[in-house]
């Protein structure tokens, strides 16, 4: 039985007595680590627009279910990522690997309205399954997704979206027949506190789940009475 350590100290915030860019900084430097939703849509005029988002997350799997929080621009406008999500429902999340890393910060350039930044920063695309938006082929795994809902809490919106297809490279799976993936092959990276900080995923560990018999037993508690 591990030994109960003493309370530490601590320092409560007032998330309402504090501005919109303190809660950010506190909120990214303990959220951590974080998947980027390397998200690719399509414009009206057929363009591919494609962004990073950190602010991203799993949230099921019956059905898979991604969410993504894809802000405004400075001057209070939707990003592209929102209005193309909101016009045609589809969208396209590529994760990021270690390799991908520079050209996807490329990308998160505040680029003028409508412009592709796949084609601004020659990225190459591949076309989808399920949905009509591309891909990054690059990409070690590429989710295409249909827009459920959007949910708007304040300032913030956050896009549910269902998934309906999974890219793979090959050779990140370990065996097909049985759909085991080799996570580590992905090489993907996620995002560590504010600007510029990243962290690879590579660097793991296993805790295997126990039953509550076994937690019993661990415990001490699993004799005869």
């Amino acid at each position: 039985m591990t030994p109960e350590a003493p309370t530490p100290d601590t320092r409560h915030f007032d998330f309402a007595a504090l501005s919109a860019p303190e809660r950010y900084k506190l909120l990214t430097a303990v959220v951590v680590p974080r998947p980027i939703a390397w998200v690719s849509t399509l414009g009206p005029g057929g363009e591919v627009n494609l962004a990073p988002y950190s602010f991203f997350g799993l949230m099921g799997s019956d059905p898979g279910v991604v969410a993504f929080a894809p802000g405004d621009r400075a001057d209070g406008t939707p990003k592209d990522t929102a209005l193309n999500i909101g016009s045609g429902g589809e969208f396209t999340v590529n994760l990021v690997s270690a390799a991908l890393a520079e050209v996807m910060n490329e990308t998160s350039t505040d680029f003028p309205h409508g412009m592709g930044e796949a084609r601004a920063v020659g990225l190459s695309l591949a076309p989808g399954v399920r949905v009509a938006v591309p891909r990054v082929a690059a990409s070690p795994a590429a989710l295409e997704c249909r827009e459920v809902q959007t949910v708007t809490v304040g300032r913030t919106r956050i896009v549910l979206g269902e998934v309906l297809g999974l890219h793979l490279h090959a050779d990140a799976l370990a065996d097909p027949e049985r759909l085991y993936v080799d996570t580590a092959a992905l090489d993907l990276i996620g995002r560590m506190g504010g600007r510029g900080t990243y962290t690879r995923t590579r660097d793991t560990f296993q805790i295997d789940r126990m039953t509550y018999a076994q937690w019993r037993e661990g415990r001490g508690e699993g004799g005869q009475g």
